[in-house]
């Protein structure tokens, strides 16, 4: 790396180049003048000017050392930096010495780089330094000029380029040398080398801005010049010179003359019209002048030659676009007659004309399409749009005077009706595809009648000509693929009108053409058309089939249009065809003949017109069943197939005699036949070769004569082989076929002038096929083109099928039709043998045969071998491909190298270069299909040779192939080629440096070598290895040549290389300059080009988002002349101008790629440029409220006049000007996609963006900072813009928008009102933007979605008003009403299924309206059982308690009956398809049986709400509404449990029983079988629904006995749920089955009750001994797993247990024991999920028999004590963890079991409890050391639950007893407080406990204790509330004791008790200083005394009597405060009281 950094100096340093070879001297150089110039910027004026002498010198030296075309070119700039910077005195010798090196005799080669070097360097001086050099100029430019006039090729480029600086740097003062430079251009502009071309009209347009003349007095010369220069153009020409046609001609038509009175000339103004005449003569006539033009035209020879026609079209486009939309929209009609007058002038009668008049057509389309497509926005669209339609009812007016004129022979009528045509063509599609691209935005054109479009299209499909009426039919196509509402209506009328205009030929073929496109539109309308139009249409086709032959006048359209009807009726899929099928094939069946011997008989009977209507018929037939196999595979069984094959062979038969009936006939048959044919060779394609295995030989030989038939003159190259090209090879071959933003004129330049380029008319049944990219109309070539690629594609096939001596004979035969033929037929035939065979090879290829005889081979090899020499480059590609294919087939290593062996000798040997190419490239293709040939060896003569071939500077071709080729074979040899990485990139550098810039293709395969070069290095690029840092210097390097190349795709080529370095080393790319030059060429003209651009950015903003989007503003604001005007960057930032390209953009990958970079860019950025991704936003959708402004305000002024403020901020518009002019509707659903995007990015960064309070204080601290939520405001109006506007689309994106903003925002509460929240105040807003979508002519799916608005906008709880929440739910109410007729009512404009869709939607969002009604009537129920809800006056904030369910009850018996029916269609729709015969005929209640699978979605995008929503509703009626009671006026009356058996006599048929049983079973059947087969794509939403549903179900006691009587049924639910738990992680749903599990073990409580209840009433007399067991475990105490309820139970629970804490499971812990762990605290959602799992367990033993109970007690006491012991941790204020408290709840419930006490049980469980008891104890007593981390209070709870709770010999045997008294001790001589106080607590409740035997003991043990510890107290004063708080419980404990003890032993107890209570009191004294604490005590020890004096007086007053002392104390207290004790006592008593409830909580809750 030495090398280079030795470069970057400010002085060339020529010690260290001159040590370096060749290739590095260069490379040295260029590196160091690419550093010189960023230095020269950046150093101070000073330090250069030291230096300047020297630079100069250094720089002048290397101009005389030849320098290559990248570095004169930075030398160049680099002086005249230097100068500019610098001193400016040395810069008259500097130009003086160029001078003299231009006007140097030497004219040898070797001189040649110095002297355009010198023409380089006076060019830039000149552009930087401009005016500064006076008036050297003159004789500058006379001895460039001069020079000229011997200069070869590259000399002419670099000095017209030279000459377009030396002008943009003198401005005005050149116009002196204006004429000269004029002069010269013109000779360069039709010079013979295209570069050359190109740059004298970038000469020409530097001109033009100063040189007035040229678009004015010689602009006629400058228009003929430009003519004569497209003449043999390739494309780059043709951009160049249509820019600078366009923008002089466009100055002409906008000029303002400054000065011109002055002038001398006085120059007229040159009008619209003349101008354009210019362009139309040359469009034309060409640049051929007109006279000799008109002698042609009368011999009716004239054809302009198509480069020109292309050329003028683009000039036409620049013109229009230089003069902008809005001159288009003034001057539209003037422009489109004159456009439209183009195609009917080019008429003439001959054929040539009509292959013309088709590549006008073309054209013409295309000026329209760019220009109103392109420039003007959707208002204007529209007015354009009717202009269009005005031109077709003027041409159709001329049509219908001629027609009823009556004598139609007249010349002058056909000729009118001829030339009509092309321009109705033109209007027609352009209008189709206007419309289509306006989608849905254009409803408002087609609603206005006085435009009449529709009419306009319809009345023009009975045009005479018939290419008219396919443009008037795919123009109907454009628009109901725009308006679907328009599709069916069209139909309607088309079929209507078909069938009444039965007999006039033109209407059948017109109308029968506007149904097929009708139905091809079909498709692209997801809402479909109604099932039962496909009847319709076949019963119309079998007629017009049925009815041709009976009028020979009509026969032919009729079989036409019969057939063309059935063949687009297939394109509606399975559904519909299946219905039909039959028929279909009948009719197929009768087309041909039945046997050999009726094709015989056929052939003597008929005559011309009969055998061309009968080939019409079967050609059709053959299209209708193609069709079938496309589009309807899935019907394609072997039975089908069966009854598809007889007529095959009769149809190959009639092949095979199409010869001789021609030869019979004639040629008026010549097309029919052909198109027969066609036909049935696309269709054998599309069938499996064994169908017709017995025919294969005599197509083959068919096949054979079509591809070498005598009379074919077309060289179709261009369409036959770039298919079986490979994509890559074709760069090389032409710049036309690359995709450029002209394909569609460019394509027809491929073919040669006697070849039509695509029309409808080639083929109407192209019209219904869906792969035409985008919106263009088809464009199917001619039958005798097309017929060639499909016989060559079946010749592969069948060629594949036959054996291989069949094989033989035909290759034999080919090969010897190509020695047959003679000069350009030779070539003809050729190329279609090498296109078969290429398809034969890649056919076997494809399906891995190999190919065997090795005879074969040898014709094959002959075959291609000439091929690779042909003089067609596209031959020779096609040649190379197949050769690597052949070696790929044979699959053999010898032939293989024998192969390459034959190239490499070929490459020795030949001299020609055409050989070369051909041979390089095959070697290059063997390496890409045999991924190598992995020898290195034979690696090194494939390079050794390439890279000797491409250095051979004499011919570029040669170079451009082998470099092609070598990039093939880098690429293929993978790790193989790093050992000629070195060579070959210093061979790639040097060609870069030195091949010159005329010859871009050179320089397009260096970057493509270049390309594969990186990516084989990869990685390994970011090394630092000196080896790895040279290469990457280099690779650097080879970018920055490439990226100044002059050729786009050259550029394109250094992106594209730049990214891929960017991706493997990222540091060590200029990330500036890289973002620099992709914002320059942003809007380049070249698709490619622009397409690099994307796919770079698209890969840096995935890393860096932020420094390209500063790096693009930054270069905005420095470079401003640098940056294309389109792309605003400095204003709208890199965002911004994307978006405006994406307005722009018709290109879709491109589009695509744009999109992904936006939501990148926004995923990286958008919360942190929060505001300008908004304004963004906001821009582009309100660019488009002016559009919709009216209609607004409409909707929302008729009913919210009180709310008028609301309104009008939603529709005043933004005053200032929009960066965003008219954006079409695509790119506002994007803004709208992006503002959902946005909100899901604040969400996932910051809680403040969603906290009002919060992000106001946030905003103030640091203004700065930005929150989404005070940009609320926005959201509500971009969403109401984008919901309220024309394109259904839109209103979608709008809906969701509108969606995501109720969701996000509904519960930010409003911090200036308290009860409310911030989006109450949009209420109105909201109304307003749903409003639209409920009117009737809204599409389904626009409704559909606002139902779903409406019901979150309801259930979010904004609103709490019931009035204004009224405005919202009345929509929903209108929809209820619309749909409640099911599913006949809704529109018949879409399918059934839209219907579906709809209705289901509604249902939806009524479900999600009541469960959230019920859910809040529970919440308001549960806390006020006392107050009633009603009085809502006084409190608004909760109004909807009931108010919502009020509002809904009215419709509730509706929804009801719709919401089982939508549940049971469901059900149907989701059984297996083996029961498919079971389902009902007639489908569902809202569906069709045709249209079930349709909508089947729909079903599973809403049944659980809906499921949800019907389980409540049975809830909340008990399962016990009869049948008829379902109106309203019944439900609030109360159920009684006796009026469920009443069924209504009416309804004989079902019990209500029955109904109820069906419903409970619907609900739980669609449950189960949901869940228990989850699917990956099942949503939270429908799984968490579901269970809900299950929940309410089981509320109820019905459903919950139905349950508990089946203990499968049972069982089944728990399996099931089991399998939800463990596959889904979500806590909520876990939460939600544990729920439902314990509901189910309930019903089985109930169960067991009730069968014992029975059980003893019946058995009652009966002795209880004979009593049966009921419960599970019966007898025996067994479980059966799978059998058993509790068993499936317990699995569940484990499960969730295991999961939270897995210590539970003896497994894992690898003991059976307890082993003592660190206890740890669980999540809330695991605390949760363990404490419900506990609550089931604790439930279990009562669903168990006596037996049944023991086997399963000991697994639960495991658990509960085992939750208990892993979750006891401490907590601070001694709380217990919430699993604790669970876990203690659970315990308290097992012990206190009745079967502990059952007589069958009770020893058993005693035992077991002991145990566990010892288990607890055990969790104490350190195992290892880790007890003190066990929450001591948790354990002591335990145990106090065990002694209390079980009966006594569980605890009183002494053991255990011994063991928890010591615990007792133990926690009472804690130190720690709260431990005590608990303890206290528990033993109250023990000391409490009424069975002396479980009391006693403790209370002997541990009173003595208490005592103590209280006198303890005694001594010192408590300091704080917790030691008080001590002394307070002990109190009561001792209290207790006083209660409880024997008469005798109590006055002891008081006599303790009474003096610890007196030494707390204070004197009056004493009681004014005290502290509170102690003021509390004083109090407490007053009121207990008060009460203990009076109970135990005799005790009392004896011990006062025995000590004065006590007495003195106790009357001093008393007595002091007497006043202040009552009034403290009565405050006392009420504070007290919450205290003591607090203290004993624990006491309820547990004991």
């Amino acid at each position: 790396m030495e090398g280079m950094e030795l470069a970057h100096s400010l002085l060339l340093n020529e010690e260290a180049c001159s040590q370096l070879g060749e290739v590095q001297k260069a490379e040295f150089i260029f590196e160091w003048l690419r550093y010189l110039e960023k230095l020269l910027l950046a150093t101070s004026r000073n330090d250069i000017r030291e230096k300047q002498k020297t630079l100069v010198e250094q720089l002048l030296s290397l101009l005389n050392s030849s320098p290559g075309p990248p570095t004169r070119k930075l030398l160049a700039k680099n002086l005249a930096i230097l100068y500019s910077i610098g001193d400016t005195f040395s810069v008259y010798e500097t130009i003086n010495k160029c001078n003299d090196l231009i006007r140097s005799k030497d004219d040898s080669p070797s001189y040649l780089p110095t002297k355009l070097a010198a023409v380089v360097c006076l060019g830039s001086l000149y552009k930087k330094l401009g005016r500064i050099l006076g008036n050297t100029f003159t004789d500058t430019v006379g001895n460039i000029l001069k020079a000229m006039k011997s200069a070869e090729s590259q000399g002419r480029y670099e000095i017209m380029l030279s000459l377009q600086n030396i002008l943009n740097g003198l401005g005005a003062a050149a116009i002196p040398c204006h004429r000269d430079i004029y002069k010269a251009a013109r000779s360069c502009l039709t010079d013979r080398s295209m570069a050359v071309r190109c740059a004298a009209a970038k000469c020409l347009l530097e001109l033009q801005n100063e040189a007035v003349f040229m678009w004015s007095t010689d602009l006629d010369s400058v228009a003929t010049l430009c003519f004569k220069s497209f003449e043999g153009s390739n494309y780059d020409v043709r951009i160049s010179v249509s820019k600078l046609l366009g923008t002089v001609l466009a100055k002409a038509v906008m000029c303002v003359h400054p000065g011109a009175a002055a002038s001398r000339q006085n120059i007229r103004k040159i009008s619209l019209e003349e101008v354009l005449e210019l362009l139309g003569t040359g469009f034309l006539r060409g640049s051929s002048g007109f006279l000799r033009a008109s002698g042609d035209m009368l011999k009716g020879t004239s054809s302009v030659s198509r480069d020109v026609r292309v050329g003028i079209t683009q000039a036409y486009v620049v013109f229009i676009s230089a003069l902008g939309g809005a001159w288009l929209e003034r001057n539209f009609a003037a422009f489109l007659s004159h456009v439209l007058s183009l195609v009917s002038q080019s008429y003439s009668k001959t054929a040539q004309a009509q292959i013309d008049a088709v590549c006008c057509r073309r054209c013409v389309s295309f000026i329209l399409r760019a220009t109103i497509g392109g420039l003007l926005g959707e208002k204007a669209q529209i007015a354009a749009a009717k202009d269009i339609c005005q031109a077709i009812w003027k041409q159709k007016k001329v049509i219908d005077a001629v027609v009823t004129d009556g004598n139609l022979e007249t010349r002058l009528g056909s000729t009118d009706i001829a030339a009509s045509q092309h321009m109705l063509v033109c209007a027609l599609q352009e209008l189709g595809n206007l419309i289509h691209s306006l989608s849905t935005t254009a409803a408002p054109l087609l609603q206005d009648s006085s435009a009449g479009i529709l009419d306009c299209v319809i009345s023009v499909l009975l045009h005479p000509s018939m290419s008219v009426r396919l443009a008037a039919a795919w123009c109907l196509h454009c628009i109901a693929v725009a308006l679907p509402s328009y599709l069916t209506p069209l139909l309607d009328r088309c079929i209507e009108r078909l069938t009444v205009l039965k007999s006039s030929p033109e209407a059948v073929s017109g109308f029968s053409f506007a149904v097929t496109a009708l139905l091809g539109a079909v498709k692209h309308c997801p809402l479909g058309i109604p099932h039962g139009k496909g009847k319709i249409i076949m019963a119309l086709a079998e007629d017009l089939l049925c009815s041709a032959a009976q009028n020979s006048r009509l026969s032919a359209q009729r079989t036409q249009a019969g057939w063309l009807l059935i063949a687009s009726l297939m394109t509606l899929g399975p559904a519909v065809v299946s219905h039909h099928l039959a028929r279909v094939l009948l009719l197929w069946k009768c087309v041909f003949p039945v046997s050999p011997k009726d094709i015989e008989i056929e052939k003597s009977r008929g005559d011309s017109f009969t055998w061309q209507v009968t080939l019409e018929g079967r050609a059709g037939a053959l299209c209708a069943i193609k069709s079938f196999i496309s589009h309807c595979g899935e019907l394609l069984t072997e039975e089908v197939i069966q009854r598809l094959l007889p007529p095959l062979p009769c149809a190959i038969d009639l092949l095979t005699q199409l010869t001789s009936i021609l030869k019979t006939y004639g040629s008026p048959l010549k097309t029919p036949s052909v198109v027969y044919r066609q036909r049935l060779y696309e269709l054998l394609i599309l069938l499996p070769p064994k169908t017709y295995e017995g025919s294969l030989c005599a197509l083959l030989r068919e096949l054979a004569a079509d591809l070498t038939a005598s009379d074919i003159q077309v060289a179709a190259s261009t369409f036959l082989l770039p298919p079986l090209c490979h994509q890559d090879d074709l760069l090389i071959l032409s710049p036309l076929l690359q995709e450029t933003d002209h394909r569609f004129i460019e394509e027809q330049l491929l073919l040669g002038s006697s070849i039509a380029c695509g029309s409808l008319e080639y083929d109407p049944y192209s019209i219904y096929e869906n792969e035409v990219e985008g919106d263009s109309v088809p464009k199917p070539l001619p039958p005798t083109l097309s017929i060639l690629s499909s016989a060559a594609k079946l010749f592969g096939v069948v060629c594949a099928h036959v054996d291989g001596a069949q094989r033989l004979l035909i290759l034999e035969q080919l090969l010897d039709s190509i020695k047959h033929t003679k000069g350009a037929r030779q070539q003809v035939v050729q190329l279609h043998v090498i296109s078969s065979l290429s398809r034969f090879l890649k056919y076997m290829a494809g399906s891995k045969e190999s190919l065997s005889p090795e005879e074969l081979r040898r014709p094959a090899l002959t075959l291609l071998m000439g091929a690779l020499e042909s003089p067609s480059p596209l031959l020779r590609c096609a040649a190379a491909e197949a050769w690597a294919r052949l070696a790929q087939v044979v699959d053999d290593g010898a032939f293989t190298a024998g192969l390459a062996q034959v190239s490499f000798d070929r490459l020795k040997s030949a001299r020609e270069v055409i050989t070369k190419t051909g041979h390089s490239l095959a070697l290059g293709s063997l390496y890409r299909y045999l991924g190598g040939i992995n020898s290195s060896q034979h690696l090194n003569s494939c390079v050794g040779i390439l890279h000797t071939l491409s250095q051979d500077n004499t011919s570029p071709d040669m170079q451009t192939w082998a470099l092609h080729s070598l990039s093939l074979i880098i690429d293929s040899a993978g790790p193989l080629y790093h050992m000629h990485v070195e060579p070959t990139l210093s061979l790639i550098i040097m060609l870069l440096l030195n091949v010159p810039p005329t010859h871009a293709e050179v320089h397009q395969s260096l970057g493509r070598c270049l390309n594969a070069l990186i990516t084989t290095l990869g990685p390994e690029l970011q090394g630092n290895r000196i080896l790895i840092s040279t290469l990457r210097t280099s690779c650097l390097l080879g970018c920055a040549v490439m990226q100044d190349n002059p050729d786009c795709l050259v550029q394109a080529q250094a992106i594209s290389c730049l990214q891929q370095l960017h991706m493997f080393a990222p540091r060590h790319v200029n990330l500036s300059s890289l973002v620099c030059c992709l914002c320059v060429n942003l809007c380049s003209p070249y698709l490619l080009l622009r397409r690099a651009v994307l796919a770079c950015l698209r890969q840096l903003v995935q890393r860096e988002a932020a420094e390209v989007s500063e790096h693009a503003v930054l270069l905005a604001k420095h470079d401003r002349e640098e940056l294309i005007p389109d792309a605003n960057i400095g204003e709208v930032g890199l965002e911004g101008a994307l978006l405006t390209l994406l307005d722009k953009e018709t290109d879709r990958s491109l589009c695509h790629d744009i999109k992904e970079t936006l939501n990148h860019m926004l995923t990286s950025m958008a919360v942190e440029k929060l505001s300008f991704w908004l304004r963004l936003c906001k821009d582009v959708l309100a660019a488009s409220a002016d559009f919709t402004a009216v209609t607004c305000v409409d909707t929302l002024q008729e009913e919210e006049g009180d709310k008028g403020d609301d309104a009008s901020v939603l529709t005043t518009r933004n005053e200032k000007s929009h960066p965003f002019t008219n954006p079409r509707w695509t790119t506002r659903v994007f803004a709208a996609e992006c503002v959902c995007r946005i909100i899901n990015q604040c969400e996932n960064a910051d809680s403040t963006h969603f906290d009002i309070a919060l992000a106001q204080e946030m905003k103030k601290r640091d203004s700065r900072s930005d929150f989404l939520v005070l940009h609320l405001a926005d959201l509500i109006r971009m969403a109401f813009m984008a919901a309220t506007d024309h394109s259904e689309q839109l209103r979608l994106s709008g809906l969701e928008t509108l969606l995501v903003v109720i969701r996000r925002f509904a519960t930010i509460p409003e911090p200036e009102f308290p009860g409310h929240v911030i989006l109450e105040q949009y209420q109105a807003n909201v109304g307003a933007a749903l409003r639209p979508a409920f009117t009737p002519e809204t599409p389904p799916d626009v409704t559909a979605k606002a139902c779903q608005v409406c019901s979150a906008w309801i259930a979010s709880g904004v609103v709490s008003d019931l009035n204004d929440l009224r405005r919202v739910h009345q929509l929903l109410v209108s929809s209820l009403t619309k749909i409640q007729a099911g599913k006949e009512a809704l529109s018949n404009l879409y399918n059934e299924s839209a219907s579906t869709m709809e209705i289901l939607a509604v249902l939806k969002a009524w479900a999600e309206v009541y469960i959230i009604a019920v859910e809040r009537q529970k919440k308001c129920k549960q806390p006020l059982k006392t107050t009633t809800c009603s009085d809502e006056s006084g409190r608004n904030g909760s109004f909807s308690s009931d108010g919502l369910l009020d509002l809904i009850h009215t419709d509730l018996g509706t929804l009801s009956r719709l919401w089982l029916a939508a549940l049971q269609d469901f059900a149907l729709l989701t059984l297996p398809s083996e029961f498919a015969s079971q389902l009902p005929v007639e489908g569902g209640a809202f569906y069709t049986a045709e249209t079930g699978e349709n909508a089947k979605f729909h079903y599973d995008n809403s049944w659980a709400l809906i499921l949800h929503a019907a389980a409540l509703w049975l809830t909340s009626t008990g399962f016990v509404v009869a049948e008829q009671d379902e109106g309203a006026s019944n439900l609030s009356r109360p159920v009684t449990p006796t009026s469920m058996c009443q069924g209504s006599s009416s309804e004989a048929v079902k019990s209500p029983e029955d109904v109820y049983t069906d419903r409970f079973h619907l609900i739980l059947g669609i449950s189960v079988e949901f869940l228990c087969s989850l699917r990956s794509d099942a949503t939270m939403e429908s799984i968490t629904a579901c269970l809900h549903a299950l929940q309410a179900l089981l509320d109820v006691p019905w459903p919950r006995s139905k349950i508990g009587s089946d203990q499968d049924l049972g069982i089944e639910l728990l399996n099931v749920l089991h399998r939800v738990i463990l596959t889904r992680e979500s806590p909520s749903i876990q939460l939600a089955s544990l729920e439902v599990v314990r509901q189910i073990i309930c019903a089985a409580q109930e169960h067991v009750k009730e069968k014992r209840r029975s059980a003893e009433v019946d058995d009652g007399a009966a002795e209880k001994e004979t009593l049966p067991e009921f419960g599970e475990g019966k007898d025996t105490g067994g479980l059966v797993p799978g059998k058993s309820l509790v068993f499936a139970t317990l699995e569940l629970c484990v499960c969730i247990l295991v999961r939270q804490l897995p210590d539970l499971n003896p497994k894992l812990t690898g003991s059976p024991g307890v082993i003592a762990t660190k206890p740890r605290l669980l999540s809330e959602d695991g605390s949760r999920l363990v404490s419900a799992a506990l609550v089931i367990l604790s439930e279990l033993p009562a669903v168990c028999s006596p037996e049944g109970s023991i086997s399963i007690l000991p697994t639960i006491l495991y658990l509960t004590i085992g939750v208990l012991r892993e979750t006891a941790v401490k907590l601070p204020g001694g709380q217990l963890s919430s699993t604790v408290a669970a876990s203690l709840q659970a315990l308290k419930g097992i012990l206190s079991s009745p079967l502990a006490r059952a007589e069958k049980s009770h020893t058993a469980w005693t035992e077991l409890l002991r145990s566990a008891l010892t288990t607890v104890l055990d969790c104490w007593d350190p195992v290892d050391g880790t007890h003190h981390e066990l929450d001591e209070v948790s354990l002591l709870t335990a145990v106090t639950v065990f002694i209390l709770s079980t009966s006594p010999e569980v605890t009183t045997i002494p053991c255990l007893q011994k063991r928890c008294i010591e615990k007792f001790k133990a926690t009472l001589e804690m130190k720690d407080p709260m431990v005590q106080i608990k303890t206290y607590q528990l033993l109250l409740s023990i000391f409490q406990y009424p069975n002396p035997a479980i009391s006693y003991p403790y209370i002997y043990s541990l009173a003595s204790a208490i005592v103590e510890k209280l006198q303890e107290i005694d001594k010192r004063k408590p300091e704080d509330t917790t030691e008080l708080q001590i002394f307070q419980e002990g109190i009561k404990v001792l209290e207790a004791l006083v209660t409880v003890a024997e008469e005798k032993h109590r006055s002891q107890l008081v006599a303790c008790l009474l003096p610890i209570l007196i030494s707390f009191l204070l004197d009056e004294n004493a009681l004014g200083s005290a502290t509170s604490i102690m003021r509390n005590l004083h109090d407490f020890a007053l009121q207990n005394l008060m009460q203990i004096g009076p109970q135990y007086s005799s005790v009392f007053k004896s011990l006062m009597a025995s000590s004065p002392a006590l007495k003195a104390r106790l009357e001093a207290a008393i007595k002091g405060n007497q006043e202040s004790v009552k009034i403290r006592i009565s405050t006392s008593k009420h504070t007290k009281n919450p205290g003591k409830n607090s203290s004993i909580q624990l006491k309820t809750t547990f004991l």
